[in-house]
């Protein structure tokens, strides 16, 4: 799968799979890269050799991460749909941010501006990390809608609530220092180290266990806002086969399981199989 496609540039690297966004000048979402990303994640999803995504933007002249939603495209009636008002593909805008059934983590290593949509994007990763440069802005309300991909959904529980409403109703820009203080990046670095950085993490991660990583992603989707009592009830549920969560059921009966334990017992490295 190594190589570029259409407007992303793909690379596998081991259990890390590296997705960068290749659309210049400005990585705008069309419903056509929308497609690619959704089919990329997929891939992820699906390939038990993979254990965790990193999403980029190749370089170009803009230093722009993602424009967001191509609203030129979209002016000229591309996405249009009867029903649904209009078509972003499955997954969402870039694929990503509604992909419910992404079980497998995704590092976002961004550089530049995330405007709208691209911030949407960002959104559904689980970590991200930044350069210096990097920016976030939501200014759809100054264009007559509000940033319903993902924003408005996500970034409430991302950062302060009051600093969420701040962002959206007047549309200024956020820059990693802020980011980082309200916790939305979990690190600042020079742009010529991002993407070592964001490898870093990635290898971290990879070398877990691999049905744990699906689990917590499982669990976190379905309980992470639910009460304490209703939290717990469904762990319990998992452990005798009654949850809802069928990953978290999985790796309480896989061999990893115990693997852990014993590699740790017998001071050894685990050796996980997923």
């Amino acid at each position: 799968m190594n190589g570029t496609l259409a407007q992303l540039d793909v690379k596998i690297d081991g259990p890390v799979l590296e997705v960068a966004m290749n659309r210049p000048p400005v990585n705008a979402i069309n419903l056509s890269l929308s497609r690619e990303m959704y089919a990329v994640f997929s891939r992820l999803n699906d390939d038990p050799d993979l254990r965790v995504a990193i999403l980029s933007s190749a370089g170009n002249a803009k230093n722009i991460f993602s424009a967001g939603w191509d609203l030129k495209a979209f002016v000229a009636g591309e996405s249009a749909h009867a029903e649904q008002g209009f078509d972003l593909g499955p997954g969402g805008l870039g694929g990503l941010p509604e992909f419910f059934g992404l079980y497998k983590p995704v590092v976002v290593a961004l550089a530049g501006g995330a405007i709208g949509g691209g911030f949407e994007l960002a959104l559904g990763g689980d970590v991200i990390v930044c350069a210096q440069d990097a920016y976030f802005w939501l200014p759809e309300m100054q264009r007559g809608f509000l940033p319903d991909g993902g924003a408005i959904q996500k970034l409430h529980h991302r950062i302060p609530f009051n600093v969420s409403m701040d962002l959206i109703l007047t549309g200024r820009k956020m820059y990693a220092d802020e980011a980082k203080h309200w916790g939305l990046v979990r690190d600042v670095v020079p742009a010529d180290q991002l993407m070592d950085h964001a490898r870093e993490i990635a290898a971290t991660i990879a070398q877990g266990a691999p049905l744990v990583a699906t689990a917590l992603k499982e669990y976190m989707r379905h309980y992470a806002h639910a009460s304490v009592e209703a939290s717990h009830a469904a762990v319990r549920r998992a452990w005798v086969g009654k949850s809802d969560m069928p990953n978290y059921e999985r790796m309480l009966r896989s061999d990893d399981f115990r693997e852990g334990s014993l590699a740790f017992a017998e001071k050894r490295d685990p050796a996980f199989k997923g």
